[in-house]
């Protein structure tokens, strides 16, 4: 049972429901134009779509990049955006909690939407606090008296104490949004309740939250195994004591990633056969793919690849699994030449009939470029939030709404 309350918990029809959501997109620097709506389309067609169904008088806080940044711009666009995807009018106005977006509250009419400005272009947004004192501050001061319901549907951003995140949670009734909900329902499902055998695979660069997802899941015993590919696996087995030759170790130390090494030995001393790092890898020679056993390191190329045999072994743990969760390539997928162990191994996870959940960019972009979205159980559009729920972190957000349920009365 959810500690927290949804939308099926109110009535909002003519109610003024302000909603928090993640509008944060791709924005191209050199036009401040919106490059990518998958984030405004999500929450369109989910929460904002049955507000205004339902005749809420909805406003929108949103926030886009942060101030001094090439990302940060004013919302319209958004707002715009959101019109065409809904097929109706949405407002907006330039005003985060002044006269201007107080007036432009009052005036709305059941199964209206207002966007209101960037929450950030107020400087004292960013400021991490708990929801007491954030509900103190002038952007809660002015306007939760305007509204009856706050709705946090802002998974993306539940990692983070700002005010638009939990300050309204102290002084109205709140709901988790139909995107939060969902991630919160398929991430608890994965990490807290997962069915065994239950594999988690762990690749890309972020060797850092690879190493402290791994200690989490396993020492909690949530994972029975981890497969690690792409750089992080690098790491892996040079904490084994394999020499992986001077450029890779270069590499490595270019990222300041060598400082890893140890608590990396210490786990695989830990956990032993739980943890499965490649016995091949691929090389660019020269452009080109050659695949070596990592008994015949150390090598003077670049590893940019897990090798076949790595694959069959994934492969074969992933098959019997019942629940996988991904996070991160194989290699350098985006070269056709050394896509082979990604595209398997995301394949694999595809046709297991285990309950599979992914996050990250890179892993998203993957499995939209192999055409397995479909085949997905669940894919997360949160990058942060993703990593600190896998670490077994407490989310502000989060953490705020079931709180708002033990203290409020609807």
């Amino acid at each position: 049972m959810a500690k927290y309350k949804t939308l099926d918990d109110f009535q909002v029809k003519d109610k003024v429901v302000l909603v928090r959501v993640d509008f944060n997109s791709e924005i191209d620097p050199a036009t401040k134009k919106v490059t990518s709506d998958v984030r405004i389309k999500a929450h369109a067609e989910s929460t904002l779509k049955e507000l205004a169904e339902k005749g809420a008088k909805t406003v929108v806080l949103a926030h886009q990049g942060r101030k001094g940044d090439p990302d940060y711009t004013p919302l319209k666009e958004h707002a715009a955006i959101l019109g065409k995807i809904l097929k109706c009018p949405v407002k907006y106005v330039d005003d985060v909690f002044g006269e201007k977006a107080k007036t432009a509250i009052k005036n709305l009419k059941g199964g209206e939407i207002l966007v209101l400005e960037n929450v950030r272009s107020w400087d004292g947004e960013t400021k991490s606090g708990t929801p007491e004192q954030q509900s103190k501050t002038e952007l809660v001061q002015n306007l939760a008296p305007l509204a009856d319901l706050f709705v946090n549907d802002a998974f993306a951003a539940a990692h983070r104490g700002h005010v638009s995140m939990v300050g309204f949670t102290a002084v109205l009734p709140s709901a988790a949004g139909r995107i939060m909900e969902r991630e919160l329902k398929s991430l608890t499902k994965a990490l807290e309740k997962p069915e065994k055998p239950s594999v988690y695979v762990m690749g890309g660069a972020k060797a850092d939250d690879s190493l402290e997802i791994s200690k989490y899941v396993l020492g909690n015993g949530i994972a029975d195994y981890v497969l690690v590919g792409g750089v992080t696996s690098q790491l892996f087995l040079a904490a084994k004591g394999v020499d992986l030759g001077k450029r890779t170790i270069d590499f490595l130390e270019k990222k300041e990633l060598t400082s890893l090494i140890p608590g990396i030995k210490a786990l695989m001393e830990q956990y032993g056969d739980k943890v499965v790092v490649p016995v091949d890898l691929a090389l660019d020679v020269n452009g080109k793919r050659k695949e070596i056993p990592v008994s015949k390191l150390p090598t003077e190329y670049s590893i940019f690849d897990i090798g076949a045999k790595t694959v069959e072994n994934f492969s074969k743990i992933i098959s019997s699994a019942k629940s996988i969760v991904v996070s991160g390539p194989m290699g350098v997928y985006e070269n056709k030449e050394f896509n082979y162990g990604t595209k398997k191994i995301f394949e694999a996870i595809a046709n297991s009939k285990a309950f599979s959940l992914a996050g990250g960019g890179n892993t998203i972009a993957a499995i939209q470029e192999y055409n397995l979205s479909k085949k997905i159980g669940y894919i997360s559009t949160a990058g942060g939030a993703l990593i600190e729920f896998l670490m077994g972190k407490k989310l502000p957000g989060v953490v705020a709404l079931e709180t708002a349920t033990k203290t409020k009365k609807i």
